[in-house]
């Protein structure tokens, strides 16, 4: 199976000021707020959610085609990602803009002031899909992932226009959205990937309940955090699947990493049981480093922690799907 994710690509730059923010504001000015701190540690990762599934779709072998816009500052990151088995060919670079960039202050006391910056990502509904499907041989899948909200809705009706099937992922994006665009993004969509929280908004938003949602698509999934995940099929029981055992570092990038671990089982037809615990387990690999595109998965290592999840039958499945990609 060939799969193309669309979505943001951008870098993170995180600094660390060795204060608290609510000490510099004075509450008679805050009309005429005119601060700059002098910051500790500058961090920049490479980010972005399209990017960080397709890095961890090539981590596990699969050679995932990247869709999207970045700048021309994109050299560095676009050698990381094809290093790491990324086809970066539906990348197409602006003449006019930087990569989408995030901009984060944290305090001592964890408050943020940030800002999103987003770039070329704001040309991504100029991208038909056609001609990408047509360079790389076809593509299967096409995961529809947060962006550029117009671009989001113009990919979703190229892929039903293409018959290519596509997966829903509207992540931090459905807080924009509204309910018809909601509807838009995720009807007849093979499957639909939230967490709880925008399960739950995504359900507000559409007006349907989540039995409706989960007619309209072919297979809903849901994170739940340290409760692992669960997927949700049109009359059949649900399917609730553990977490792995894991001491977080950093959540950045947790739900990427799970989304690249599910479609890469997908990818390999090993079943809806074995995707979610295979997403678990590459969300964990993500939570034990700080940024999304850190973690390592190395065959063996990897495979015994699988089978000390999930029992020996899902580490021969881990061990058949790595042999198989390499």
């Amino acid at each position: 199976m060939r799969i193309a994710v669309t979505g943001s690509i951008a870098t993170d730059h995180l600094m660390t000021f060795p204060g608290s923010f609510a000490e510099q504001l004075m509450p008679d000015m805050l009309d005429k707020v005119a601060l700059s701190f002098l910051v500790d540690g500058l961090e920049i990762r490479r980010g972005g959610v399209a990017a960080n599934i397709a890095f961890g779709l090539g981590c596990l072998g699969l050679r995932p085609v990247l869709v999207g816009s970045v700048g021309r500052d994109f050299a560095e990151y676009r050698s990381w990602l094809i290093a790491h088995g990324v086809d970066t060919s539906g990348v197409r670079e602006s003449t006019l803009r930087h990569t989408a960039r995030f901009t984060n202050t944290t305090d001592l006391h964890g408050a943020h002031i940030g800002s999103f910056y987003t770039g070329a990502m704001a040309e991504d509904s100029s991208i038909d899909l056609a001609p990408i499907a047509g360079q790389v041989g076809g593509i299967d899948l096409i995961l529809i992932g947060a962006g550029d909200p117009e671009a989001m809705l113009r990919f979703t009706a190229q892929c039903r226009e293409l018959g290519i099937a596509f997966a829903t992922d509207t992540s931090w994006q459905v807080a924009r959205l509204d309910g018809p665009d909601v509807r838009a993004l995720l009807d007849g969509a093979d499957y639909l990937f939230a967490n709880e929280y925008e399960a739950a908004l995504t359900e507000q938003k559409t007006g349907w309940t989540a039995e409706e949602i989960t007619a309209r698509v072919r297979v809903r999934v849901t994170t739940l955090g340290k409760g692992g995940a669960r997927v949700d099929r049109a009359g059949q029981p649900p399917l609730l699947v553990p977490a792995v055992a894991v001491e977080p570092r950093e959540t950045t990038g947790a739900g990427d990493a799970f989304r690249a671990g599910f479609l890469a089982a997908i990818a390999r037809d090993l079943g809806l049981e074995r995707a979610a615990q295979l997403g678990n387990l590459i969300a964990a690999c993500s939570l034990e480093t700080v940024g999304p595109q850190e973690y390592e998965l190395k065959p063996e290592p990897l495979t015994a922690r699988f089978a000390a999840a999930y029992g020996s039958a899902a580490g021969d499945d881990l061990a058949a799907l790595l042999a198989s990609s390499s």
